[in-house]
């Protein structure tokens, strides 16, 4: 675990460092967020009926966009074989790997997501709603991706490849969280969808880093 732990910082330091592929799904978030509207217009009303599924499909794209290079530049500089050699296992390097991934990804897009919120014009109870939802359900689109990027970390057109093989598993993930945020805000309450996203989250937690780990296996032979 103390291993884990080290590789858990290192990750975050690295993507600190490197701050403009952290910033890449944020600002592709918020770029996104801004020009939308002129597409469709500034109505309220039409902001506010499209405005927190166009988050939520904006956020897994987000998070998404930024999956390609988890264990690209590892396996590119060797690291990734030195890995497989220490005293770690796989599954736990997944597991770290991926918690830093959704600290500089994931968890920025929850920190600006009340300003969104009110960029777009939608009810006050939605800047605490989609927070709290987003919270949910970013990691568990991360682990996910996470076995996508293992998949295909010798590919050259792994971005492509990577959006194909992961998005039709995230729609779940989508489909709950605009529902737990539009029960919550209408009134109807969103404990279902919640503990729906709860398991979705905990079931990740417990197959992906396994499937991440097989993929890296097979990617090491």
């Amino acid at each position: 675990m103390r291993t884990a732990a080290a590789l858990f910082r290192h990750e975050v330091r690295l993507a600190l460092r490197s701050g403009g592929e952290m910033a890449q799904g944020l600002t592709f978030f918020l770029l996104a967020l801004s020009l939308f509207p002129l597409g469709v217009g500034p109505g309220p009303q039409v902001l506010e009926r499209i405005g927190v599924g166009l988050i939520w499909v904006l956020a897994l794209f987000a998070v998404t966009l930024t999956l390609e290079r988890l264990y690209t530049a590892d396996a590119q500089d060797g690291t990734l074989d030195l890995l497989a050699t220490a005293d770690i296992s796989l599954e736990l390097v997944a597991v770290a790997k991926a918690a830093a991934h959704w600290l500089t990804s994931g968890a920025i897009l929850i920190l600006f997501s009340p300003l969104v919120c009110l960029l777009l014009g939608l009810p006050a109870e939605t800047y605490w709603a989609v927070p709290t939802v987003l919270l949910l359900g970013t990691p568990t689109l991360t682990l996910i991706g996470s076995i996508g990027a293992a998949l295909l970390v010798n590919s050259r057109r792994g971005g492509l490849l990577l959006a194909l093989i992961v998005l039709p598993l995230q729609i779940p993930v989508l489909i709950f969280g605009v529902s737990a945020i539009e029960g919550w805000v209408s009134g109807l309450g969103a404990a279902p969808q919640l503990m729906i996203l709860g398991a979705m989250l905990l079931g990740a937690l417990a197959l992906a880093p396994i499937a991440t780990a097989a993929a890296l296996r097979l990617a090491l032979e």
